[in-house]
């Protein structure tokens, strides 16, 4: 049986049973809100990390771990949490998550020392295993019909995608006004609404079949991603040459290998191999975590611009990432109609070309440039990345039956959760290499251990200047950084450009017929 045939109609009991009527879409909205509040927690740690660092007296190894305990567990959690909802029912996971991430982020807020903060962070990321690929896997279930579901998609990945932005203009309000902790405590609200709507406005969808679990296939994939995530990320922290970096990595490598050839044998796979033979599959899983990509080029590094060189507040930043939301909104607005009558291939190409071209201009920037430039290149990539990021996912859930939703969607998240934590490290190399190669020069005067702090970051490296009264330094500090942030943004166009023509080479002119047998129209 191949992945594009059903085994049988998914169980929808409840509200929004059927391809008809209003409740599906605020069943949708619903949806929304939870991959909303997803999407904000992704960054909103990001501004509070300074004040945490005081509060909480952490180094600078706990700070990093702060963010990895939640990137790790989601990508080893997502795929057997996928398989769950399968199983038991998608509802009934996405409530339990939602409330679960509610308890998790009250945990965050309160934490007095920073392995209780990493702690439960880590139960947050557990949660989010289960809302990123559930929430998505509901789609299939909610809408039948091509157009509808090309539509919800869009709705989706918008919310998501608005969310990291978002975090932190919302993050940097609540650090101007209340403590560290209150960046955790906006989840709550909004967890428990969303949970409440599910509730009410949810039909339940599960496997109309019994799906045993995959134990060996859970355990191999948890193993092999585990190990992948974390040398990528302990890149970041000790260099690729470090036994802790390619150790884990090559391990996970290895279970990922064995995974696959367990999957081939297996009655009844954690996930279906099959899909890769699809090339809407392929290519529109290929082009999301492109898409991904070109996002945290721009939220990794621009940030830290706005703040260490242009000497913005945590909400000033926030607030200068506006225009990326705006090119969002526009991009998914009119990337659905064009999809709509072309297909996903024409859409996704543009949206890679406005992307990958912007991030190139961007790489022109320098110290003393204006924000108006930066305002146009982040709403012109806010605008390819709402294009192509919402045709690259339904083009991947078009090859989805309703039956295995969750597993395909909890594979699809888990290779765009591995493909930015990848492409993170390699950016955040880039940068350092860049940073290094021109701060280096400009420390040799300074006293004791200033050197090694300046090189640390940019961030410490306006620091020390500062406290030195040093000028000259400050200047070159930035300068350095710059320079740096122009090579991350480099690398990153020139991977979108590189997508916009696998588009074109390999992803279908128009869609198939879709998984129930419908044609398109």
């Amino acid at each position: 049986m191949t992945a594009t045939q059903k085994v049988g109609r998914p169980e929808i009991s409840g509200a929004g049973r059927g391809a008809g009527g209003s409740a599906r879409w605020w069943a949708l909205a619903a949806l929304a809100l939870s991959g909303l509040t997803i999407g904000l927690d992704a960054t909103v740690l990001n501004v509070a990390l300074p004040e945490v660092s005081t509060a909480l007296h952490a180094t600078t190894g706990q700070l990093q771990w702060f963010g990895t305990a939640y990137t790790l567990v989601v990508g080893v959690a997502m795929l057997p949490a996928a398989n769950l909802g399968d199983r038991y029912g998608r509802k009934r996971l996405l409530v339990g998550s939602l409330v679960l991430f509610a308890a998790a982020s009250a945990w965050c807020a309160v934490a007095g020392s920073p392995g209780e903060l990493i702690a439960a962070r880590a139960v947050l990321g557990l949660a989010g295993a289960a809302l990123m690929p559930l929430g998505f896997a509901m789609l299939p279930a909610l809408f039948e019909e091509r157009d509808a579901r090309a539509k919800a998609v869009t709705i989706w990945t918008a919310a998501s995608a608005a969310g990291l932005p978002l975090g932190p203009i919302v993050g940097g309000w609540l650090l101007d006004h209340y403590w560290w902790g209150s960046v955790f405590l906006l989840n709550i609200p909004l967890a428990l609404a969303g949970a409440a709507a599910l509730v009410v406005l949810l039909p339940e969808s599960r496997s109309a079949r019994p799906i045993p679990l995959d134990v060996p296939g859970a355990l191999l994939s948890s193993a092999g991603l585990a190990g992948v995530i974390y040398g990528f990320i302990n890149a970041g922290q000790s260099g690729w040459t470090a036994a802790t970096t390619w150790g884990p990595a090559l391990a996970g490598l290895v279970m990922l290998a064995a995974f696959a050839a367990w999957e081939r044998r297996s009655t009844h796979p954690l996930i279906e191999l099959s899909l890769f033979g699809d090339a809407r599959f392929t290519w529109g899983a290929v082009h999301a975590t492109i898409a991904n990509f070109a996002l945290f080029g721009l939220l990794f590094a621009v940030p830290q611009y706005f703040q260490s060189v242009g000497g913005a507040t945590p909400l000033g930043t926030g607030l200068r990432l506006l225009p990326m939301i705006g090119g969002l909104l526009i991009g998914t607005q009119g990337g659905g109609k064009v999809a709509a009558r072309f297909g996903p291939r024409l859409v996704i190409a543009a949206g890679f070309l406005l992307s990958g071209a912007s991030l190139l201009a961007a790489a022109t920037t320098r110290v003393d440039t204006g924000y108006g430039f930066t305002a146009a290149w982040i709403a012109v990539l806010g605008a390819g990345v709402g294009l192509a990021l919402p045709a690259a996912m339904t083009a991947a859930l078009s090859v989805l039956s309703a039956e295995r939703a969750g597993a395909g969607s909890g594979l699809l998240q888990a290779l765009r959760q591995v493909g930015g934590t990848i492409g993170v490290a390699v950016l955040g190399t880039v940068l350092s290499s860049g940073y290094h190669s021109r701060v280096r020069s400009h420390t040799g005067h300074l006293p004791g251990g200033s050197a090694g702090t300046v090189h640390d970051s940019v961030a410490a490296g306006v620091e020390v200047a500062g406290r030195l009264h040093d000028d000259v330094l400050g200047r070159a500090v930035r300068v350095a950084f710059v320079h740096g942030m122009d090579l991350t943004l480099i690398v990153s166009g020139g991977l979108v450009l590189a997508g916009a023509i696998l588009a074109v080479l390999f992803l279908p002119r128009q869609e198939s017929p879709d998984p129930g047998g419908r044609a398109d129209g």
